[in-house]
């Protein structure tokens, strides 16, 4: 048995953390370029004591996006990147972290449709401080950016760009609306769940999959119907956290492989497309694996996920899959239809998908037609 496990370089985790920001970024450099998200009033307390250069990133990051904000803290001559947000103006700044000392164009860095460019060079010292729980993208080594050109998302990838430090504060989470907390919510619950029925799983990274699902399991509706529960936003910040640490060392799945090129298409928040994906890709992956090949592990892993989602000792994945599928229904999950996305769209996401690097760690290799099957009951 052979595996790797890596992630930052420094882990704080705790209620009243964030209020260490400023001490840990002087630790780094003298000026900082704060990236922030859509919304950024929500932190706006912590920016302003950051005294900070300032940019935000109105929805998910693109290619254009990044190479504004490599060009701004160039022009403010910024030594350290924090980001304050969820994963857009994380993934924002670890990706203007890489490129400002590396060079040239956001475009020739990224996997799959631009020139797969090594990261040679350390980036700038990154610090990244969540403001939702779904994402995991605090101690993830890739930055998901969209290309217009190519209509699809894909990642800088490399170990250097893990940040060096990932400070979870619960307390930034606390006022995420419902629809959020849903979305990211589904979306962290994914990147447990795909990691431990992934090719590339390994007993770390069980474990750890194990703890977030369980954890999800007793902590998402709660926080979705009461935003102020502090022990369920508690939960779900280390569910978020555990799910980066596992999709960032055993890799995802068909339900990512399908997100990335619906969030390259359509304006629909990453999140959003995992939730509605989720239950189908289970499904899909298992109705797969009863079909051509029984006796794989990955079977077992899912009768595991089953049992710890609902609480019963005699689960079956089936089981699972029906928990995941109710649990969508009950915080109003929208399909994919509900971001303009048509049914005759769906072969040419399909076709994408089969490309994405997340596609590589499926359980085991999916034909068109059944990831079709997939879009098209999330549809």
């Amino acid at each position: 048995m052979q595996f790797e496990f890596a992630t930052a370089k420094r882990v704080i985790f705790g209620e009243g953390k964030a209020a260490t920001l400023p001490e840990l970024t002087r630790t780094f450099g003298a000026r900082p370029l704060v990236v922030t998200g859509a919304s950024p009033e929500r932190p706006a307390k912590l920016v302003s004591a950051l005294s900070a250069e300032t940019f935000a990133v109105q929805g998910e990051p693109t290619v254009d996006l990044v190479r504004e904000g490599v060009r701004r803290l160039r022009e403010a001559a910024c030594d350290v990147v924090v980001s304050i947000g969820g994963g857009s103006a994380i993934d924002a700044g670890k990706a203007i972290a890489a490129i400002a000392t590396n060079g040239g164009e956001p475009l020739e860095f990224l996997e799959v449709v631009g020139k797969g460019r090594a990261i040679a060079a350390a980036p700038l010292p990154f610090i990244a401080a969540p403001t939702t729980a779904g994402t995991g993208s605090e101690v993830t080594r890739n930055a998901v950016l969209g290309s217009t050109q190519h209509g699809v998302k894909a990642s800088l990838r490399s170990p250097l760009m893990l940040p060096r430090v990932a400070l979870v504060d619960p307390e930034l989470t606390y006022a995420l609306p419902p629809a959020v907390t849903a979305y990211t919510g589904l979306d962290a619950l994914t990147q447990l769940i795909e990691p431990y029925v992934s090719a590339r799983a390994n007993p770390l990274v069980d474990s750890i999959c194990i703890g977030g699902i369980e954890r999800v399991a007793g902590a998402l509706r709660r926080a979705y119907h009461d935003g102020a529960d502090e022990e369920a936003r508690r939960e779900m910040a280390l569910a978020s956290l555990f799910g980066g640490l596992a999709l960032a060392n055993a890799g995802l799945g068909v339900v990512h492989g399908l997100a990335a090129p619906l969030g390259g298409q359509w304006k629909a928040p990453h999140g959003a497309l995992c939730a509605a994906l989720l239950p189908h890709g289970m499904a899909g992956n298992v109705a797969a694996l009863r079909a051509r090949a029984p006796s794989h592990p990955a079977l077992q892993r899912y009768a595991a996920i089953a049992r710890v989602l609902t609480g019963r000792n005699d689960a079956s994945a089936e089981d699972g899959i029906d928990w995941v599928r109710a649990l969508s229904t009950e915080l109003n999950v929208p399909a994919l239809r509900a971001w303009g996305i048509a049914e005759a769209d769906l072969p040419g996401v399909v076709e994408k998908a089969a490309h994405a690097n997340s596609m590589q760690a499926n359980s085991l290799p999916l034909a068109s037609d059944e990831i079709l099957a997939i879009a098209a009951a999330a549809w």
